[in-house]
C-alpha cells in the first residue's frame, strides 16, 4: 500500500487563500478516486474534494465553489485550492485516495486555521 503525505496547510486570516498538496508514494494515474476530507475534534471526518473516474473521464467536484481539486500525474499529487477562508473552515484536512479495487489510504493530515 502506498503513502500520502499532505503539505501546505498553515494559519491564516479570514478571506485569505491556501493551496494544500498531496504527494502520493504510487502512481495516482489508475486511481479511481483522488479526495479531500477534513475534521474538527469531536465531529465525523467531513468529505471536502474528489476527482471520481467514470470510464476514462475524470468528474471533479467539491463542497464549495470557493474549493478546487486538482491533481498532477507526473509529480503523483493531489491539490486543493482554497479561497475566502472562513473560520468554519479551520480544520485538519486530510487526503484520501481510492484504487480500483476498493483499496484506500489516507494521509496524516495537516492543520488549517482560519482566525484573525
Amino acid at each position: 500500500q502506498g503513502r500520502l503525505v499532505e503539505s501546505g496547510g498553515g494559519s491564516v486570516p479570514p478571506g485569505g487563500s491556501l493551496r494544500l498538496s498531496c504527494a502520493s508514494s504510487l502512481s495516482i494515474f489508475s486511481m479511481d478516486t483522488l479526495g479531500w476530507y477534513r475534521q474538527t475534534p469531536g465531529s465525523q471526518r467531513e468529505w471536502v474534494a474528489e476527482i471520481k473516474y467514470e470510464g476514462s473521464k475524470p468528474n471533479a467536484k467539491s463542497i464549495e465553489e470557493r474549493f478546487t481539486i486538482s491533481k498532477d500525474y507526473r509529480a503523483n499529487s493531489i491539490y486543493l485550492d482554497m479561497r475566502d477562508l472562513k473560520p468554519e473552515d479551520t480544520a485538519v484536512y486530510y487526503c484520501r485516495t481510492e484504487g480500483q479495487s476498493g483499496d484506500v489510504t489516507w494521509g496524516q493530515g495537516t492543520q488549517v486555521t482560519i482566525s484573525s
